[in-house]
């Protein structure tokens, strides 16, 4: 009908703009970074960090866990992770469940993260099946296409315990046996590389409707 059309427009304007994730590899960042270690405050302390993280990987004896937060993730950093994994510069991964499932396994299956570059009230963004994290929008139907290939992967498994790291490992195995639409996910890489993801948190994202529709 007719409001389904204005709807369908008035989502696609909002969700026209994607979020396009940074390439540490395109340019090198280590004058900018070196510059800010005569400057004060979080500048300094920005300068400090890669030195420390060197020390860390001349150091055989010295575990490497990237630790991940979620809005980062949306915010165009997944690219930046799976670079670091994919380096051996990683040795275990700790992240949120929406870091994992609704950000990175999400872009995995072809979804995308879009720029908020208006944000209505909440009840036009509920109408149109948007979602919202800050200035980033979200399709939830492509959300629920996620918590479904959760519950499919999990449908497909041996029936036993797992844990979240294992399951998560299988998520990077489904991915990488020819699923992926998107190939350089962290899950994946992780999955490939070897690499665990630990996740306390882990259903606190689509991964819990997709275990819940498995259960």
């Amino acid at each position: 009908d007719t409001e389904t059309l204005v709807n369908d427009t008035r989502k696609q304007e909002l969700l026209r703009q994607q979020v396009e994730h940074i390439d540490i590899t395109s340019f090198d960042a280590r004058p900018i970074v070196e510059a800010m270690g005569k400057m004060s405050f979080t500048s300094r302390d920005l300068a400090r960090a890669p030195d420390i993280y060197n020390q860390m990987l001349a150091d055989k004896d010295c575990s490497v866990i990237l630790v991940v937060a979620g809005t980062t993730s949306a915010g165009g950093c997944m690219d930046l992770y799976t670079q670091l994994v994919k380096s051996n510069m990683v040795d275990a991964n700790v992240a949120t469940g929406a870091t994992i499932d609704d950000m990175d396994f999400f872009e995995a299956l072809g979804h995308k993260h879009y720029q908020a570059l208006e944000i209505p009230d909440d009840d036009t963004l509920r109408s149109l099946y948007i979602d919202r994290i800050y200035d980033t929008y979200i399709d939830e139907v492509a959300l629920q296409d996620c918590d479904h290939t959760i519950g499919a992967i999990a449908d497909s498994l041996e029936p036993k315990a797992y844990s979240r790291r294992a399951f998560i490992r299988e998520m990077g195995k489904w991915l990488a046996d020819g699923n992926a639409r998107k190939t350089n996910s962290l899950v994946q890489t992780a999955y490939e590389h070897d690499v665990p993801i630990f996740c306390p948190a882990f259903v606190d994202s689509s991964a819990g409707f997709g275990l819940v529709k498995h259960q």
